[in-house]
């Protein structure tokens, strides 16, 4: 293991620490909100210890971590827990019933899940920093910022999420770690990683992007190669040969990808449109919370939900359409601007990094980073940064989920949505930082009262401090823009603590 490793792991087993401490702290000193928000009763007698672990690990089963606890104990029972892969609850379970099966004596199921959220989340959320720093490295082929884009991970803006009983951990390791196959070479591996995202978010399935680019890209490199040492019929068995093997390995892909998502929406249906239950079987507590609050649970005594007669009856769509209000400018109301306000820091960065990396490429950006012009400079030498030609995809992957996030979807999700699925805000905060941050450039600065022992570009291999840590006692003498990107990083890591651990808007 080598020592950015080593340091980038030590600084997000901190403030996974911190995060769970603050987080019990918090939600105890403020009252829980009266939010209108999924909450089921609670159908098992708690044990010895379930109100400690209730008490220490509460904040993390609020909002949306209800109904993935809900799933994780009870399986899919109404109509809109369908919204939440499945992945995770699995993931939940199999801890509660495999690592934390001796604390059964003590802990009821719900008290055992709960634990598995803390300990999974903060397990994944490590192995998602060290795909997110290998990932770095591969593309940026730049240390220093790849070492400061990883330790920006680590006080991500959707902190809360990344600890509580969401998706987001698990959804980030695996698609960095997957993307990191993917540029290695590694298809199939790759193809493997990212399917098991789909599993976990439905923006899994955007994912199949890289594997139709990626590919293509290796696919017209080859090309070249043959086009300047090969003759004749040769040439020309090797050109076929490269694109039956791009058309093969885009299909599959693309098919292994898709197939959790269709999966998992041919379950909704068959539990929906040809149910096997009845309403008999449901726990009279839970059936009682159906009829107040109108969820639908299958009944094979009662008629067929509408969008079953639809002539692609997706559980997912109607179930954002009727129960979420998703939809194409649906969320552009007046009394929704203070969570476009919410969402305007990350939608910025990802302004920023889109105009930057066309600003430094717009060429490239033409021609859809496909193919070079035979400067020395091209493809097959990228320049190392955030400016890299293999960032390209990467930026139009940010770009994509920007705008669909910002259309289509509740906007203050943005942060979440893109903090977990895309590595370009925390690269463009990093090249931001270096490009504008003198204390990063040198150990010694203009003013006498103020040293940094730290020079991320230059001094890594001889320096193991942090340069964030170290930034933070001179934040006040900090550039404008360490200031503004810091204070963001920082102020959403614990505002999202303090908010959504006690029921407070922060979703």
């Amino acid at each position: 293991m080598t020592m950015d490793v080593r340091g980038v792991l030590e600084f997000a087993t901190v403030t996974r620490g911190i995060s769970l401490f603050l987080q019990a702290v918090l939600n105890a000193a403020i009252p829980d909100h009266e939010a209108d928000a999924f909450r089921p009763p609670r159908t098992e007698e708690p044990l010895y210890l379930d109100s400690v672990v209730e008490w220490l690990f509460g904040g993390l089963s609020h909002w949306d971590a209800e109904h993935f606890l809900f799933i994780a104990e009870r399986g899919y029972l109404y109509e809109h827990n369908f919204a939440f892969f499945p992945l995770f609850p699995v993931i939940l379970r199999g801890l509660a019933e495999t690592l934390l099966w001796p604390l059964s004596g003590w802990l009821s199921m719900r008290g055992r899940l709960l634990l598995a959220v803390s300990l999974g989340n903060s397990a994944l959320f490590l192995l998602s920093v060290v795909a997110l720093y290998a990932l770095s490295r591969t593309v940026l082929q730049d240390r220093g910022l790849a070492l400061l884009s990883s330790l920006l991970y680590c006080i991500t803006p959707a902190n809360v999420f990344m600890t509580a009983g969401y998706s987001e951990s698990l959804f980030a390791a695996l698609t960095f770690g997957g993307l990191f196959l993917l540029e290695k070479g590694f298809t199939f591996r790759a193809c493997l990683a990212l399917s098991i995202a789909a599993a976990a978010r439905s923006n899994g399935l955007v994912n199949m992007g890289f594997l139709l680019y990626l590919p293509s890209l290796h696919a017209i490199s080859q090309i070249r190669v043959y086009r300047a040492t090969r003759k004749g019929c040769s040439k020309v068995l090797h050109y076929i040969w490269v694109l039956v093997r791009l058309l093969l390995t885009s299909f599959l892909g693309t098919t292994v990808i898709a197939l959790p998502f269709c999966a998992f929406q041919y379950y909704g249906y068959r539990t929906f449109c040809t149910p096997s239950t009845s309403l008999e079987q449901v726990h009279p507590a839970l059936l009682s919370l159906a009829e107040r609050r109108g969820y639908r649970v299958p009944n094979e005594n009662g008629p067929p939900p509408l969008w079953c007669m639809r002539p692609l009856p997706l559980l997912y769509s109607h179930i954002q359409d009727v129960y979420w209000d998703v939809g194409f400018l649906r969320y552009f109301e007046l009394k929704q601007i203070p969570n476009f306000i919410l969402a305007l820091p990350m939608a910025t960065l990802g302004i920023v990094a889109i105009y930057a990396y066309f600003q430094a490429n717009p060429e490239l950006c033409l021609r859809l980073g496909l193919w070079d012009t035979g400067a020395k400079t091209g493809l097959d030498k990228p320049t190392p940064g955030f400016f890299n030609p293999k960032v390209f995809v990467y930026v139009v992957h940010s770009a994509v989920l920007l705008v669909f996030g910002t259309l289509c979807m509740h906007v203050q999700v943005l942060t979440r949505f893109m903090a977990s699925s895309s590595p370009v805000p925390f690269w463009i905060s990093a090249h931001l930082l270096l490009l504008n941050e003198p204390l990063l450039h040198r150990r010694k600065t203009p003013n006498p009262n103020v040293h940094l022992q730290t020079n991320v570009k230059n001094s890594c291999k001889h320096s193991p401090r942090n340069p964030i840590i170290a930034l933070l006692p001179q934040f006040k003498v900090c550039s404008p823009t360490t200031q503004c990107i810091l204070g963001y990083f920082l102020s959403y890591w614990l505002l999202g603590l303090a908010l959504h651990c006690n029921f407070l808007p922060w979703t």
